[in-house]
């Protein structure tokens, strides 16, 4: 990629995976640029874009002049918002529209949006004409830290999330901060969830440096929200090489997810739950259940769940209890919905659990009465 004196200065993580490797360009102004940077990437100037109505009022222009500029067509297809979208439905719909614009199994399809977008459409691609290449550019933190990155892609159904998908990595991830001034304030700091994870896993200078730092990131502070999806983005990258297809260590990712999802579900992926407040809630949940095993020091997950709390986050069910618009289920209704994640094997469930900040591990065999003991108090210390 070839860059001028003026042009913004960005940085590029590999996403190493042999000849199916690609490059996270993290940096701000990348939208504006775009057409330039994936023009090479093209065997014909054409590229549709699937967005959503929220995003593509705020990015849609930007990036079909850029790429106009290099005189490559696009065709907007623009879906409703939100995680009720990742569905069959959607899906279909999405298909249908890609095969009227004329798409070929030759041609590059661009998600610009949040998870939920490039999800679905890096779903549609991974399926459409058995497999065409996409581009994620994400526009939220939790897509440019976590979801855009790895070849995961999925739709929900009702039985769970993420529950029907297929791997099928990107050609090229723009993950562009300066988008990130357009999120809302929850929007924000629900994607910070994952950015605290990273931490929480197997990085604990790092969440100190969160802990000093995450309330500036959170303000606004551009270099610092760079800086942490630059890590965060390093840390996945390095996971995904090792274990692309999740038949190890890259479970540890889901810290959190398996009681996440299940939140998620109960909640009917509705705009009551953000996935990232989900997650927050459930490392909260993950980190109680490994101080009852007797895994982990109880200062541990204090301190983890202090910091979610001070970032505005939920640490835990009680958390999630006190929002009016919320209905949690039963201890009996939450882990027979564990039981649909998709790390079950042979009717266990796997959970990532912890033995300290910075030092989760992988459980096969987790105590499932400490958990429903957890869930049933409904902890808030």
């Amino acid at each position: 990629m070839t860059q001028n004196p003026s042009a913004p200065v960005h940085h590029a993580v590999p996403v190493s995976l042999g000849d199916r490797s690609y490059d996270v360009v993290i940096g701000s102004g990348l939208l504006a640029r775009a057409g330039e940077t994936i023009a090479p990437l093209l065997t014909r100037p054409f590229a549709p874009i699937v967005t959503d109505e929220t995003v593509a009022g705020l990015h849609l222009e930007t990036l079909t002049r850029a790429l106009e500029a290099e005189g490559i067509r696009t065709v907007p297809i623009v879906l409703p918002a939100g995680e009720a979208t990742k569905s069959f439905h959607h899906l279909e719909q999405l298909l249908g529209a890609l095969m009227d614009a004329g798409v070929e199994r030759t041609d590059m399809i661009i998600a610009l949006g949040g998870g939920v977008i490039g999800d679905l459409a890096g779903f549609a691609a991974a399926i459409l004409r058995r497999g065409v290449d996409f581009i994620q550019i994400p526009t939220t933190l939790l897509a440019q830290v976590d979801s855009s990155v790895g070849g995961k892609t999925a739709i929900d159904v009702p039985q769970g999330k993420n529950l029907v998908g297929a791997f099928h990595q990107p050609r090229l991830v723009l993950a562009d901060t300066g988008a990130l001034k357009t999120l809302s304030d929850r929007e924000l700091r629900a994607g910070y969830a994952e950015v605290a994870k990273y931490g929480l896993i197997d990085d604990a200078d790092f969440f100190a440096w969160l802990e000093t730092n995450g309330p500036a990131l959170l303000a606004g502070d551009e270099a610092l929200r760079a800086e942490a999806v630059m890590h965060s983005v390093a840390a996945k990258a390095r996971v995904v090489a090792a274990d692309e297809r999740e038949g190890g260590q890259r479970a540890l990712l889901n810290l959190g997810h398996t009681f996440g999802h299940a939140l998620e579900t109960a909640a009917g992926y509705s705009g009551d739950l953000l996935h990232g407040e989900a997650v927050a809630a459930g490392m909260g949940i993950a980190f109680d259940v490994s101080v009852r095993m007797g895994l982990c020091p109880a200062e541990d997950a204090t301190r983890a769940k202090a910091h979610l709390r001070a970032c505005s986050l939920p640490a835990g069910l009680a958390d999630l209890e006190q929002r009016n618009s919320l209905t949690i289920p039963d201890t009996d209704e939450i882990v027979r919905l564990m039981g649909q994640d998709k790390k079950v094997s042979q009717g266990r469930i796997t959970f990532i659990l912890a033995r300290g900040i910075g030092k989760s591990f992988i459980c096969k065999d987790a105590d499932i009465a400490a958990i429903a003991d957890v869930l049933s108090e409904r902890q808030a210390a």
